[in-house]
């Protein structure tokens, strides 16, 4: 009796809504055309990709001839050279991280559709964050060396530039998913909207907004790495070094120390996300 009960009982729910339960023929047809355009393009990117299965396969010996070579890593005596200039490249994602999120906070207030009404304004500002997140940060690193020359400053300045971009639009979804309640009850006690924004609204945002900045302190950190490759100062400056001179065993030593301290600060900004917006530590 209860298979029977059962599929009358959705027989009648499909009576009743009839788009929900099963597909008609247009929308087989668009799922399918959808699938072969998205095979048609893969095959079309691996054929302008130049993929080869042969040479593919052949690489792979070779990447295990590199990955001999880089055994055991080894710094000799640029142990304190390499650990001075890992400093350097934390200090370069920290500082830019920070001052892009500084930057960022009071322009993504504007851009918020549920702060500012004026839809010209909050549309200016967008644009804008799609355009500078929109250059990597390795483009950006380049136009700040030829603007103030070689070292660290122009990589705090590329990273800072990147995330003022990337912080500004994370930064306003974050402010436009608060709920309104909070802040229709500030208003109705007859609060400003600079109290409603204050005591509403940004308490709410602040803990997505710490956590979005700690994961991209973590990132920034791999992405200082490969700025200091053309220039921008760090760790990324002594790995392209060694890249060039064929020491391997350096360069390994390298990867490990950054892989560490990527590890290490994913580790603490977890712990920290963890007291502040209450995510689970992985």
């Amino acid at each position: 009796m209860a298979p029977l009960f059962e599929k009358r009982h959705l027989q009648d729910v499909s009576d009743r809504h009839p788009g929900a339960m099963r597909y008609g023929v247009w929308e087989r047809r668009k799922i399918t055309g959808l699938l072969l355009f998205g095979f048609a393009m893969l095959a079309f990117g691996l054929f302008e990709a130049e993929f080869n299965f042969i040479r593919f396969y052949a690489g792979l010996f070779r990447l295990g001839e590199f990955s001999m070579l880089m055994m055991p890593p080894r710094a000799g005596d640029m142990f304190l050279v390499y650990l001075s200039a890992l400093g350097e490249t934390l200090s370069i994602a920290l500082l830019g991280t920070m001052i892009g999120a500084f930057l960022a906070l009071p322009f993504s207030v504007l851009a918020s559709r549920n702060v500012l009404p004026a839809w010209a304004t909050r549309f200016l500002l967008r644009r804008s964050f799609d355009t500078i997140r929109g250059v990597d940060t390795l483009i950006w690193a380049l136009i700040w060396i030829g603007v103030v020359g070689l070292g660290p400053f122009a990589g705090v300045l590329a990273i800072a530039t990147s995330d003022f971009g990337t912080f500004g639009k994370l930064f306003a979804e974050a402010i436009e998913a608060v709920d309104p309640r909070p802040v229709e009850g500030i208003r109705s006690t007859g609060g400003t909207a600079a109290q409603e924004f204050r005591y509403g609204a940004l308490p709410q945002a602040l803990p997505v907004i710490a956590g979005q900045v700690l994961y991209y302190f973590e990132s920034n950190t791999r992405s200082a790495t490969i700025i200091g490759i053309v220039g921008a100062g760090g760790i990324g400056l002594h790995l392209s070094e060694q890249i060039r001179t064929l020491e391997w065993q350096h360069v390994s030593f390298i990867v490990g120390m950054v892989l560490v301290v990527v590890a290490l600060i994913d580790y603490g900004s977890s712990q920290l996300r963890r007291m502040i917006i209450g995510a689970k530590p992985v």
